[in-house]
């Protein structure tokens, strides 16, 4: 049986009531990779898909980012780019079932694991639990959702095989009736497909529900993996949903791989014992805009845009040495021939851009939504706008006035980091490791700003329950709360950055003053084609193709290139704007390969295992 035959062949969907997965009776074992078409640029994902089939996989693996889908309560995009019902038929026509990952939860190093950031202007909100205001929200989302891919599923003629319920819940665990909500609101919604759930070894042991059928996360056959596979109960297929490929990074941490010599005897020995694989990631491509996660083990660090993870295809799509391995591999369990690997696609090393072009962020104020006038500080998701939605992503800014110097403490209420100036000139910044700043002396009444950044939301463990970004308390001078603050989104969405493209830039300025936006002009000249670009003695910021958010750039890296997608440019004047906190490098290169710095020493596996032992270590 192949992806798109006639349903009236297909009697009985994916069986799990044996040791073996049975499909219309027949044994089939899973062959899977994730890729998120959320990471993807449209174009690409017909070629991200057939190299997957060409590398012997027979099932596509997604979840679906719930805060892209409603990024406003009641505001559902299915279009483009998000169009999950595209993706998934596109997955049939290639050769694909499809396991789909609805969440909502999902992790996936995506800001908040994929949840809405409205969701956290209810004071008295607790996510992932049966508290009526979160199984509210995802009966309305799952409203819009499940009745859009329902018809995809086997049994109604279509790909998808199995639906998972949530995400590694056993490493959260906070309300013994949630697994069960979720089930049913799949189910009552028309999902008929078998049913899983996915959880590491720790979590396995609580991450459950009935009628559902458990699979493992893992890296390595460790000895406590191994003897948790031979002690499941029952005679039922053994799937391994997510066996990592490789691993996340954050900024001012190295890089990090797992060579193929090390990750290929684990995938044979996976297979050599009968069981079900899915590779995260196969492809994982490009968590654009502000959309990276964050870890926190005690300490908050921010993930980079990059979501390469040493994936078998690389972040651009290209063929990686664990590929080829891969493919020798799966090749084995085919009775035919693999498809012919599809042509790599071409890159451009476009002529270096330089930038003449410039507004301070203060000149830029104006295309900000009306501030707010409040008394005290207020969290950015609180925030009275983009339609009672709050602010979700970028910067918030706020300013009060001063009439002394002094010690400026933030009582760590900054989240996560905060550019600090009196009256516009600089003094510092605050976060998770400074809290205190001295103000300068000076006379009369001057004006404080804090420029505070949204660095991304933790994605994993416990420190969910605590992601209200921007200013989330008081902030004292000499230890007296300071007040009346006038408070700025600059979440520097589309609308934003064209409303920029039409004001009267400052050519060749004599001065700088930062923050800054620099603009520059990329030419194409025919069809483009995807680049890397690099930005050379630039500090930290973010950089936009006709309009379109890449990613943050930060000289700590690792990460040191942003991937640009050759459908994201035109032929002819492409306008590049990069918004720079603090050292602006004049010019932008390209480069055909990535530079995603220096790699660990310290063995991937080895921070897999840890993560293994507790649900409070993220991944």
């Amino acid at each position: 049986m192949q992806p798109g035959e006639m349903s009236q062949s297909r009697t009985e969907g994916l069986n799990a009531n044996s040791s073996q997965f049975t499909l219309d009776g027949v044994a089939l074992r899973i062959l899977g990779g994730s890729a998120h078409y959320f990471r993807i640029p449209r174009a690409h994902w017909k070629d991200r898909l057939l190299k997957m089939k060409a590398c012997g996989l027979n099932t596509l693996t997604t979840y679906v980012p719930w805060n892209l889908h409603e990024p406003g309560r009641g505001e559902f995009d299915f279009q483009n780019q998000l169009d999950l019902e595209a993706y998934i038929r596109l997955a049939e026509e290639v050769g694909l079932w499809v396991i789909l990952r609805p969440g909502p939860y999902i992790c996936s190093e995506w800001d908040l694991g994929g949840l809405p950031s409205w969701l956290l202007r209810d004071k008295d909100m607790k996510l992932r639990t049966t508290y009526p205001g979160f199984t509210g929200a995802v009966n309305s989302f799952f409203d819009e959702l499940i009745p859009r891919v329902a018809p995809l599923q086997y049994m109604r003629g279509g790909p998808i095989i199995a639906v998972q319920v949530e995400n590694e819940y056993g490493s959260y665990a906070e309300d013994d009736l949630y697994m069960a909500f979720i089930k049913e609101a799949l189910l009552s919604r028309g999902i008929g497909e078998l049913l899983m759930t996915s959880d590491n070894l720790e979590g396995s042991k609580c991450g459950g529900v009935a009628g559902a059928l458990k699979t493992i996360n893992l890296q390595r056959l460790t000895p406590g993996v191994v003897n948790y596979l031979a002690h499941m109960p029952g005679e039922k297929p053994k799937m391994v949903m997510e066996f990592w490929c490789g691993w996340f990074d954050v900024w001012g941490d190295p890089h990090h791989v797992f060579h193929a010599e090390d990750m290929v005897p684990v995938v044979t020995e996976i297979l050599k014992r009968g069981m079900s694989i899915n590779l995260y990631m196969f492809h994982g491509g490009t968590s654009f805009g502000f959309m990276s996660g964050a870890v926190d083990l005690g300490t908050y660090k921010p993930q980079v845009s990059s979501y390469d993870y040493d994936a078998p295809l690389s972040e651009a799509g290209d063929y990686t040495p664990k590929y080829h391995r891969l493919r020798e591999l799966f090749s084995q369990y085919h009775s035919e021939t693999l498809p012919e690997e599809p042509t790599p696609q071409w890159r451009k090393v476009y002529e270096p851009v330089f930038f003449d072009q410039y507004l301070s962020l203060w000149e830029t104020l104006k295309f900000a939504e009306e501030p707010l006038i409040s008394a005290t500080p207020v969290n950015m998701e609180n925030l009275p706008v983009n339609s009672g939605n709050g602010q979700s992503y970028g910067y918030t800014l706020y300013e009060t006035t001063v009439t002394s110097g002094g010690a400026l403490n933030s009582r760590n209420n900054v989240r996560d980091r905060a550019l600090v100036f009196v009256d516009r000139v600089f003094i510092g910044v605050l976060d998770y490791k400074t809290v205190e700043l001295a103000v300068p002396d000076g006379k009369g009444v001057r004006k404080l700003s804090l420029l505070v950044e949204n660095c991304g939301r933790v994605n994993y463990g416990k420190a969910m329950d605590v992601q209200r970004k921007g200013l989330v308390g008081q902030i004292v001078l000499n230890n007296a709360p300071l007040k009346s603050f006038t408070i700025r989104s600059l979440d520097m969405t589309p609308n934003f950055i064209d409303g920029l493209s039409r004001e009267r830039w400052n050519l060749h300025p004599e001065k700088l003053t930062y923050p800054g936006f620099f603009q520059g002009q990329l030419k194409v000249d025919g069809n483009p084609t995807d680049t890397f670009l690099k930005l050379p003695g630039w500090g930290k910021g973010v950089v936009f193709i006709n309009g379109q958010n890449l990613g943050r750039h930060r000289s700590i890296g690792p990460q040191q290139t942003l991937y640009l997608p050759g459908p994201w440019l035109h032929s002819g004047v492409n306008e590049i704007v990069v918004f720079e906190e603090r050292e602006a490098g004049g010019r932008i290169q390209f480069s055909v390969s990535p530079e995603l710095g220096k790699t660990t020493k310290e063995r991937i596996e080895e921070r897999s295992y840890l993560w293994l032992l507790g649900p409070s270590i993220p991944r």
